[in-house]
């Protein structure tokens, strides 16, 4: 099983090639990896971490604040995996890792915007369950929060805004 760590500056180039390739051959996007450059280049990455077999990284997860008019909470965004590496558990260690580190970070709640097969297993739920819709135009079934603190999304219902640099890459 590889080793789940938060990034490093060498790990720059690797988690950029394990981005594009991900999403590139999931979606034809290459968008997703100047997001995370993006986003790390402006200091909103508040939590990276990638998983290394070997000396190869084979996987990253990002995470980066989303408000809902005045809470500030973790938006997870986004996670990738080497298309070689797919199907065997690496995504889902990463993000039951970074959950955790956002937890320990002190952040009380998360959104996912991301596959409905996928993200319940670690406790999301559709985020209109909260009364907090997404900023951009999705499918009900496909936004999602998970309370990482009993209770903090109660009365924090709103629309959620990601960073800008959501909407300009």
């Amino acid at each position: 099983m590889p080793l789940i760590r938060p990034e490093q500056p060498a790990d720059l180039a690797a988690i950029h090639h394990v981005v594009t390739q991900a999403f590139q051959q999931a979606f034809g996007s290459v968008a997703e990896a100047k997001l995370v450059d993006q986003l790390r280049a402006n200091g909103k990455a508040i939590v990276s971490l990638v998983a290394v077999e070997g000396e190869q990284i084979v996987g990253h997860i990002l995470f980066s604040e989303v408000t809902i008019d005045d809470a500030t909470i973790i938006g997870l965004a986004p996670l990738a995996v080497l298309p070689s590496h797919q199907k065997q558990g690496i995504g889902a260690r990463l993000t039951t890792a970074g959950i955790e580190a956002c937890r320990k970070a002190g952040y009380t709640a998360m959104v996912v915007l991301g596959h409905p097969e996928y993200y319940p297993r670690f406790g999301f739920v559709p985020a209109s369950c909260f009364g907090i819709k997404s900023e951009y135009d999705v499918p009900d079934e496909v936004f999602m929060a998970m309370e990482l603190t009993p209770g903090a999304l109660s009365g924090c219902a709103g629309v959620a805004k990601y960073q800008p640099e959501f909407s300009e890459i």
